[in-house]
């Protein structure tokens, strides 16, 4: 090795323990902190708490839940919450793919980072028909809105009632296709509706 080959091995080495030890000051003037974006999806009681939730549901009884959305996108993100009725039979929406059920009723909100929502939602089943094994929903009230339903639900003899489920899916906005596509989080509650 010749003098010029000892000068930029020199100047390498010296750049990389330059690197070294300006790194931990560089840290202090710029964040290299990636936070990851997710959005929060539940519901709450009627005491706003985790708990109390509705399970078993008269007919012309009034329920009603709280479902929230908290935006940790990293901005500013438009929000549509679904709400959809199913018996224990219907497929439930997946991780990936929505309910085909059509929504009973939506919400739309635009929330910044960092944001939470909460919304009041009231139900009430309006005509319900039973027999000795099976259980009819035919009008539903959800916040004052009254819906003409066809939904069976058969006795489940290990469980001991008519389960129905009401569940919540995320929907987001998206900028590119300009429409609202499943966000892949989805929370529910199962009723047991007694005559």
């Amino acid at each position: 090795m010749d003098l010029k080959d000892y000068r930029n091995l020199f100047a390498v080495c010296s750049l990389v323990l330059s690197l070294f030890v300006i790194t931990p000051t560089l840290n202090l003037f710029v964040s290299f902190n990636v936070e990851e974006s997710f959005s929060e999806l539940s519901i709450l009681g009627p005491a706003h708490m985790a708990k109390d939730y509705p399970f078993n549901v008269l007919v012309n009884s009034e329920e009603s839940l709280y479902v929230t959305v908290s935006n940790h996108m990293g901005g500013s993100t438009y929000y549509m919450v679904y709400v959809k009725f199913r018996n224990q039979t219907q497929p439930f929406p997946n991780s990936t793919m929505s309910s085909s059920l059509a929504p009973l009723y939506e919400f739309r909100v635009f929330l910044l980072h960092g944001e939470k929502w909460e919304g009041l939602v009231r139900f009430k089943f309006l005509e319900v028909l039973s027999d000795a094994d099976t259980v009819q929903v035919k009008k539903m009230l959800v916040n004052n809105v009254v819906f003409d339903m066809n939904s069976t639900s058969k006795w489940d003899h290990e469980y001991n009632g008519f389960y129905f489920q009401l569940f919540f899916e995320l929907w987001l906005y998206d900028m590119g296709t300009q429409n609202f596509k499943y966000h892949e989080r989805v929370v529910g509650v199962w009723l047991n509706i007694t005559i």
